[in-house]
């Protein structure tokens, strides 16, 4: 639990700086597509890390004797947080459902439902924490195996819960695998937050997985 609680911060401060990048890209008359990157790579991973959240934490907290509600509202929370990034999606690749909404709505939306968002996701941790909740695999482990096998993309409408949850997240992350291959889109690699101090800068550059001190 304490390494899970770990990873947690450690993510939310770079899913945090990666949406600080991703609300200030604009593109230019020269470079049209360069505030692409961005977006998608914030896309791919605040998707791939809720989805996670949903699949391998929300399940042992609503498990908990006093747990059902608090997950119960992380996974209303969640649903929302996604419907907000396939907003963003959807104005980034033109829809008809979403070009015609400004861009300063859109981020506004993504940041309240991100704080939201994690805010419960330290809620959970806590509550794992307190119930001591020991199994054969670390839940900071856990939650990264299950960033491993699950979209990059928001998908707000599919199953959520239980097994039919878990076969359509694994049925969505195959499809976007392929369009990720197929549009060339820039995804970066799912690493164990607390493994990273060993990582130089030119390797965070390959990754597209940027974590460098403030400083």
């Amino acid at each position: 639990m304490i390494t899970l609680a770990h990873d947690l911060d450690s993510i939310h401060h770079d899913l945090g700086h990666r949406l600080s990048l991703a609300g200030s890209a604009q593109p230019d008359l020269r470079h049209p597509r360069d505030h692409y990157t961005a977006i998608d790579t914030f896309l791919a991973a605040a998707s791939r890390h809720n989805a996670a959240m949903v699949d391998a934490i929300a399940p042992l907290v609503r498990h908990l004797p006093d747990g059902h509600d608090l997950a119960h509202e992380f996974l209303v929370a969640s649903r929302t947080y996604e419907e907000s990034l396939a907003q963003v999606k959807a104005r980034l690749y033109g829809s008809t459902y979403a070009v015609a909404r400004p861009w300063s709505s859109i981020w506004q939306d993504v940041r309240r439902d991100f704080d939201v968002v994690c805010d419960l996701e330290r809620r959970l941790a806590e509550a794992l924490l307190d119930a001591e909740v020991d199994g054969p695999e670390d839940l900071g482990t856990r939650l990264h195996h299950a960033e491993l096998a699950s979209p990059t993309r928001p998908h707000p409408w599919i199953p959520h819960q239980g097994v039919v949850g878990h076969l359509a997240r694994a049925v969505a992350r195959r499809t976007d695998r392929f369009w990720d291959t197929a549009e060339g889109r820039m995804v970066p690699e799912v690493v164990r937050h607390h493994d990273r101090d060993h990582q130089g800068k030119l390797t965070q550059y390959l990754l597209a997985d940027p974590h460098l001190p403030e400083d």
